[in-house]
């Protein structure tokens, strides 16, 4: 496996590119699949009627004349000559093509047939023809700066020399057929046959989804043998602790709490899921878990994704553990040198009883005498290896993770199989339900009066605006329409902000925190609002172009507002998809919507799929491959019941796979 630095071709900045969509080596490069696949097949003319898909070639007839509508958008127009006709091709923003179309040059044009004028409105310009062979063309995802096509280009230029390890065990791939792992990745990127090629990705999927059951499966099979830490607490002492929060507990948090104290009093080591709606209040029972495991003499230490929930969760547990005498503090990558080191300081010589912290918490030069007890919020935007690095330190804490999606208990147990789980349905007394309006684009100026309404009583707003994964410039163009939109109508008299992924992590912080004073009024964002964040004034969240979400997501952008005892609001703006995004106007239960999201658009969205989640799966599905995953937890189970095939030296790559991954070593 080479580094990306020694492909022969590969700039610096290439090669940053790459690595933005997670391309740091030449496995990756050669398991960043294709997401769809076109079937290019040259259109008859004859037959094609208004506005009918039009795949056709020729050679340019014209020097092609580019005009610019404005500074973000120009038309490009030139003739082709098919051979038997003429035709107009328009196309939008590919001005910068215009040095390679020089007449006679021969292309492919991919588009939309405006018969009544002779034209093309074309979506796509190749090079060469294709004359009348049918191809299959695999498309890749892409980002600003390098498109998918280059992308193709450069898994070409390395696919002849390839070396895959087939993590399959000979006794599976020989019992569902499967291809010769070699064989199916060449297949993939350059396909021959649409059956072929759906047999080779059903063969890549099947050893994603057999090697994470083979994980979990082990996982399961240890969790009762592996030997935790048994403290010794009372629970009177737990139950006077709860009696003194100036709240009263749901059924359903004391059920949690119930649970995690038995888990922590017992020698087996804790590995719990706990799972609750946006607001159910999970972060409570986080609290009463450290606050058992500093009765038994240990210390707790949390991580969460960014450092503004740091920072909150570091005011509202100070507020709670201030009269018990428990020293809590935190560790970011943004605090000074001096402060980091007093706090590592305080941790090595014992001093410290709850953290909290970023990835900072996992970082080399900490060592932690007396660690007990971690705790991942929004557990699966951690990858394996950041959880895993406390046991490379030589620790082997209980485990406690949280997140605020809702997985359906069905696919829970399997996929978190070797987990407990527990999950928190009621909601705290006081909590609104949050008003959800759907608007179409065409209603922009209903939108407007409501937040007007809003911002009239003092009260804040969420913006939020799709991230398009294509291309950031894209998104950069969006955030600017609806920034310059929201200004027009509201900025003479309230601030108006923006976040966006150009920006460095400290701008972000100080947007947040300029929000969380009320020092800005409206907050756009193209990327999703900073998990678990409260600010408490927020009664409205806009969402453009909702379709293009997960429902799953919808609600926990939703969850933002409703933090406190004021009227809520959440509106979806969107064209498309209405009658799915209607669920929400229906319902706040976000495990109802799990369910639904789950039947409508499968996993991704529910378990963090392509981000640093558990199932970093390259072509696998959740739900388009269920079936395919049952099967895989199966064969797994077989496999690890056979214990020769498992330390069988022809399986040595899987055992090395699973071991890693899975924190067992």
């Amino acid at each position: 496996m080479k580094k990306l630095e020694e492909i022969k071709g590969l700039g610096p900045k290439t090669i940053g590119l790459l690595k933005k969509l997670n391309i740091n080596n030449t496995y990756d490069l050669i398991s960043f699949y294709p997401f769809r696949y076109d079937l290019i097949k040259r259109s008859d003319i004859r037959t094609l009627n208004q506005d009918d898909k039009i795949i056709i070639d020729g050679r340019i007839e014209n020097i092609p004349y580019v005009v610019f509508i404005n500074r973000k958008m120009n038309k490009m127009t030139f003739r082709i000559n098919t051979g038997n006709n003429l035709l107009n091709v328009v196309i939008f923003n590919r001005g910068f093509l215009k040095s390679n179309l020089p007449i006679n040059t021969e292309v492919t044009i991919i588009g939309k047939y405006d018969k009544l004028h002779n034209n093309i409105i074309a979506s796509d310009i190749k090079f060469g023809l294709i004359g009348n062979e049918d191809r299959i063309e695999g498309i890749y995802h892409s980002t600003y700066g390098l498109s998918g096509s280059k992308i193709k280009k450069y898994i070409d230029n390395i696919l002849p020399d390839i070396d895959v390890i087939n993590y399959l065990p000979e006794s599976v791939t020989e019992k569902y057929k499967f291809m010769d792992k070699k064989e199916a990745v060449l297949e993939v990127h350059r396909p021959t046959d649409m059956k072929v090629l759906s047999k080779a990705r059903e063969s890549l999927k099947y050893e994603e989804l057999f090697v994470y059951m083979l994980q979990m499966n082990y996982l399961k099979l240890q969790k009762n043998k592996k030997i935790g830490i048994k403290r010794d607490v009372d629970y009177s002492k737990v139950n006077k602790f709860i009696e003194e929060l100036p709240f009263k507990l749901t059924d359903d948090q004391l059920k949690a709490v119930n649970h995690i104290y038995e888990d922590l009093t017992k020698s087996i080591k804790m590995n719990r899921l706990l799972q609750g709606d946006v607001g159910s209040g999970k972060t409570i029972v986080a609290i009463i878990s450290m606050y058992i495991n500093y009765l038994g003499g240990y210390m707790s230490a949390m991580m969460v994704p960014t450092e503004v929930l740091a920072n909150q969760h570091l005011i509202n547990i100070k507020k709670i553990f201030d009269k018990y005498n428990i020293n809590v503090e935190i560790l970011t990558g943004k605090l000074k040198k001096s402060e980091k080191d007093k706090v590592t300081k305080l941790i090595t010589e014992g001093k410290v009883d709850v953290l909290i912290g970023t990835h900072a918490l996992i970082t080399d030069n900490i060592s932690y005498p007396n660690l007990g007890l971690v705790i991942t919020d929004e557990q699966h935007r951690f990858g394996v290896n950041q959880r895993s690095a406390f046991k490379d330190k030589g620790l082997d804490p209980d485990i406690l993770y949280m997140s605020a999606t809702p997985i359906p208990r069905t696919y829970a147990l399997t996929i978190y199989g070797d987990m407990d789980i527990t999950s928190i349905k009621t909601m705290p007394s006081g909590r609104k339900k949050i008003t959800t309006l759907l608007k179409s684009e065409k209603e922009i100026m209903d939108v407007l009066e409501l937040m007007y309404q809003e911002l009239k009583k003092k009260h804040q707003i969420y913006v939020v605006v799709p991230l398009i994964e294509e291309s950031d410039k894209l998104d950069m163009d969006w955030i600017e329409k609806v920034e310059e939109q929201l200004n027009r109508a509201f900025g003479k008299y309230f601030k108006i902000a923006s976040i966006h992924g150009k920006m460095t992590s400290e701008e972000k912080t100080g947007i947040m925190n300029k929000f969380k004073s009320n020092d800005i009024q409206i907050l756009i964002s193209t990327t999703v609002i900073e998990v678990g964040v409260d600010v408490a004034n927020a009664t409205m969240m806009v969402i453009y172009d909702s379709y293009r979400f997960g429902l799953s997501t919808l609600h926990q952008l939703r969850g933002r507002v409703g933090r406190n005892d004021l009227e809520s609001y959440c509106i979806l703006i969107s064209n498309k998809e209405t009658k799915r995004l209607e669920i929400l106007t229906k319902t706040n239960d976000g495990f109802v919507i799990s369910e639904e999201d789950f039947k409508l658009r499968g996993g991704g969205d529910l378990f963090g799929v392509r981000q640093s989640g558990d199932m970093d799966f390259k072509v696998a599905n959740i739900k388009e491959d269920y079936q395919l995953l049952l099967k895989a937890k199966e064969d797994s189970l077989e496999f690890l019941k056979q214990h020769k095939n498992y330390n069988d030296i022809k399986n040595i790559h899987l055992r090395e796979l699973v071991i890693k991954t899975s924190d067992l070593g």
